[in-house]
């Protein structure tokens, strides 16, 4: 079978090593968005959609038309982009999502705004490099807005934790976890430690599976934080994160990958 990555980032660790799992007796085909053409045929069998970017989106969406199937589609992987709408999803759902508002540009709201609580401050669009901060009292927030005076945001009440976030990543019906120091915490981002499944409270992983259901997403992140309890509350969903070092995580790519192109060709 031929298999083609959508990414600019081919050497990517999961990448490469399902690169190197499937090569033995598949081919498999890096496509930058940036830099291709039309995509010739024939067709790869299946595409992995690791990038997130406009040109991504629009080759994926271009593959699709041509009848190829695209892990994740361009539509699930666009909407885990806007926080708005994937707050939205969740919610009506029934998902454990963080109670979300959008603001418009942050300068014009943090002039009027007037929190009594602490909040989560996102860009509306997740991106890389994008604004994910806490805003603890008027003066923080004023800073926010003199840094980021025209960015279009989201705002999520801060739910007090132990400063640990839990990352989830799902391939297919696979989950993996480890946590993770907080961006919002006082130290700032700190490291990733790994944690085995078992180690998870009741029931997580199997949320984590319906999330992937909601969203229509094969390849996905979910971060969770405990907000006491083993009490879930879900603050982001990614489509196609990098799961870097979870044991197993190339087997299962390179195996969904090979599920999806054989289904695809069944008559």
């Amino acid at each position: 079978m031929k298999i083609g990555l959508i990414t600019p980032e081919p050497e990517h660790p999961l990448l490469a090593d399902t690169t190197a799992l499937l090569t033995p007796e598949h081919e498999v085909e890096a496509l930058d968005p940036v830099s291709l053409g039309d995509v010739p045929l024939p067709l790869a069998d299946v595409y992995l959609l690791k990038s997130r970017t406009p040109h991504a989106l629009g080759l994926a969406r271009h593959l699709e038309r041509r009848g190829a199937p695209v892990v994740n589609t361009a539509a699930a992987t666009a909407l885990c982009q806007d926080r708005t709408e994937m707050a939205g999803l969740a919610l009506r759902a029934g998902l454990p999502f963080a109670a979300t508002r959008t603001v418009g540009a942050l300068g014009v709201w943090a002039r009027q705004a007037r929190p009594s609580a602490p909040l989560v401050v996102k860009s509306r669009l997740s991106r890389r490099g994008d604004l994910v901060a806490l805003a603890d009292g008027a003066a923080r927030l004023r800073e926010l807005a003199g840094a980021w005076p025209q960015e279009p945001v989201v705002v999520q009440e801060y739910a007090p934790n132990n400063g640990w976030d839990h990352k989830l990543w799902a391939i297919g019906d696979q989950v993996f976890s480890a946590l993770r120091r907080s961006e919002l915490s006082p130290g700032g981002r700190g490291p990733t430690h790994p944690l085995a499944a078992d180690e998870l409270p009741a029931g997580w992983a199997d949320l984590v599976r319906r999330v992937g259901t909601v969203f229509a997403l094969d390849v996905y992140g979910v971060d969770i934080i405990d907000t006491g309890g083993g009490t879930p509350l879900i603050v982001d969903v990614n489509a196609f994160p990098g799961i870097r070092g979870q044991a197993g995580a190339p087997e299962a790519l390179a195996a969904l990958a090979l599920h999806r192109a054989a289904a695809a060709a069944r008559p």
